[in-house]
Formats: C-alpha cells, sequence, structure tokens
C-alpha cells in the first residue's frame, strides 16, 4: 500500500518508520531546512534523534510529489494544524485535473481544538461541509492509543487502536496496519476514542503535579482512577460509549501517559510542581504539550455541558495562573466526600 505521513514530528515520524516495514511510505514535512537534513542524516534529529529511516522511507517538502497515487493520507501535525492541512488537501485535490475525492485518510493527533473545543472528527465534518462530493467520498478515522514514539520507532511492542464511525474500514485498515511490532485493533467508537485520548494529557499533568510535589504512589493512584472516572463521565455525555474508556484509548493511553517518564504532559506537571512557569515549561520542552491547551477546552465544554470534572477544573485554573499547584491539591482533597 502507498502510504503518506504528512507531518515529521515525533509520533509522525516514528509512524512512519514503522509502517516502512511493509508499505511503500512518503513523510512529508513543510519545513524544507527539516526535510534536507532527514534525507541528508537518515533521521529526524530534531524530534526524534538515534532512531535511523529505512532506506525505502522517502522524504518531500512538496505535498503534491508526497500524496501522488496515495492509498491511505496519515494526517501527523499537533492539533492546531489539523484544520489548515485538512483545508490545504481538500483544495488540492479539489483542483486536479481530475477532480478526484481523496483518499481514505486517518489523524495521529490527540485534543480538542482551541477556542472552538471541537474533536478532530468535527473538524473534518467542518472542513468538508461545503464539499459534498468530496465528503461522501472519504472514509477516515483516528489511530492512537497508548503510544510514545520512541518507543514506537525503537520497535517495541505496541497496541494501538483504528476507530472509525465506519467499521468496515477500520477494519480494512487496521489490518493493512498491523504487522511486526505493532498490534492494531478496531473500533466503531471515535468520539469515545478521541475523548480518551485528548482528557487524559489532562490527567497525566495533575498527576506530573502530584508526584513532583512528593504526594506518593497513594496520589498517584488516586488521580488516575477518578480521572478515567470523569473522562468516562465526559465521554459518555458527548455519545461514547462507555466500555471504550476500559481500553486502549481509555484506561490503557491513560496509565502510560500518567506514569511514564516520556510523557510530555507528565513533565508538565513535574515542572510546575518546581515553581517553573507555564511560558518556560513550553519553551523548553521542544514538543507540543497538548494536555496544556485541552485542559481549558475540556474544563469549558463540561462546565457548558454540566458535567462534573474537579480534576480537569483544577488543572485548568493551575494552568491559568488561578492557583498553585499546593493550592490546587488542597482544593481538590477540601471537596465534600460522595458515594465513589
Amino acid at each position: 500500500m502507498q502510504i503518506s505521513v504528512l507531518g515529521a514530528g515525533a509520533w509522525g515520524t516514528a509512524a512512519a518508520i514503522a509502517f516502512a516495514a511493509r508499505h511503500s511510505v512518503r513523510l512529508w514535512a513543510r519545513d524544507e531546512a527539516q526535510v534536507a537534513q532527514m534525507q541528508t542524516q537518515r533521521e529526524n534529529q530534531r524530534y526524534l534523534p538515534g532512531c535511523p529511516f529505512p532506506d525505502s522511507l522517502e522524504i518531500h517538502s512538496n505535498l503534491t510529489a508526497a500524496i501522488a497515487n496515495a492509498e491511505l493520507l496519515i494526517l501527523a501535525t499537533p492539533l492546531a494544524g489539523l484544520r489548515p492541512l485538512l483545508e490545504r488537501l481538500q483544495q488540492q485535490y479539489s483542483t486536479t485535473s481530475t477532480g478526484s475525492a481523496m483518499p481514505p485518510f486517518i489523524w495521529l493527533c490527540k485534543g480538542l481544538e482551541a477556542a472552538t473545543g471541537k474533536l478532530p472528527h468535527q473538524l473534518v465534518a467542518e472542513v468538508f461541509s461545503a464539499h459534498p462530493r468530496q465528503a461522501a467520498a472519504h472514509a477516515y478515522g483516528a489511530l492512537t492509543g497508548p503510544s510514545f514514539a520512541l518507543e514506537v520507532a525503537r520497535g517495541l511492542p505496541t497496541a494501538l487502536t483504528l476507530a472509525s464511525p465506519d467499521m468496515a474500514f477500520a477494519t480494512q485498515f487496521a489490518h493493512a496496519l498491523h504487522g511486526g511490532h505493532v498490534r492494531i485493533y478496531a473500533n466503531d467508537d471515535l468520539i469515545g476514542a478521541e475523548v480518551g485520548g485528548a482528557a487524559k494529557n489532562i490527567m497525566a499533568i495533575a498527576t506530573g503535579v502530584s508526584d513532583g510535589l512528593g504526594l506518593g504512589n497513594n496520589a498517584r493512584a488516586a488521580l488516575i482512577t477518578r480521572g478515567l472516572v470523569e473522562i468516562t463521565r465526559f465521554g459518555t455525555a458527548l455519545g461514547a460509549h462507555r466500555d471504550t474508556f476500559t481500553g486502549l484509548t481509555g484506561l490503557g493511553d491513560l496509565i502510560l501517559t500518567c506514569t511514564g517518564d516520556l510523557s510530555r504532559n507528565r513533565r508538565v506537571g513535574l515542572l510546575l510542581a518546581e515553581g517553573r512557569t507555564l511560558a518556560d515549561i513550553q519553551s523548553s520542552l521542544g514538543h507540543v504539550a497538548e494536555g496544556i491547551s485541552t485542559a481549558r477546552e475540556v474544563a469549558q465544554r463540561a462546565a457548558d455541558m454540566g458535567v462534573n470534572m474537579p480534576i480537569t477544573t483544577a488543572v485548568a485554573q493551575l494552568l491559568a495562573g488561578k492557583a498553585s499547584p499546593r493550592e490546587t491539591v488542597q482544593q481538590l482533597m477540601a471537596r465534600d466526600a460522595g458515594p465513589e
């Protein structure tokens, strides 16, 4: 299968490396200097150093060349770049000589769009709403689950979920991408998969703060467990299936992100506990930590729907500078007791 991975951050690069073992893969980046470096060095020194590219992996800075004859597009930008990339692709395919529709595509990003609070599939629907022929022709989904890019690129065992409202699509492409060290399950609960992938980053910031303050394993376990309750509560209010949150895209992703040393969002919490400013933390990370913007959007959307999410609200207030890490913990502990 001809696959085009669009976006050469850590996760896009890792996906390209993994899938190049069984498919013909092109990796596209808009930064020509980065592309030149990757072509010369045969690794992504900026985002994934020490992970060499397979000889078969092609690197492109020209989008037209990168997507030529693609049978599957993998959109690997951060969430903030998803809408612009979708709009560019829509224009690219609508202006071709044949007027061909976009091939099937999946996205890797997790979160809610800043300012709108929309999940990725809602952005897809919005971008294609003015182009019914294109919208009717394409199939899509999200590839998500507990996965650190570095471990995927190094060939360590990983289990993921390909979620789509079209189960036939999810099954077909999960089977096509499955293999080697990457195991992929099909799921038709796209909302649940997206919510789990987005909200777990908020809980990772919370557990990072807890660990950074030295509050112990009991506190971490409580945050993860009650965090899962909040995620499930929010997801089912949006129409997700409750069972999804006990699977890879719920509990699995939550545990990994809250406890793994490679978690950028957990790192944010750890640094906040040290007294570092958010601006300094974001500057030092070198990567996007989606939980920072997602906390604000989830807290607002949950409030609008009347969904109780105390951990999420506390993290949003902490990130907004309305409370210190210790004050945030004290506020959570001071809440009235209730039934589990």
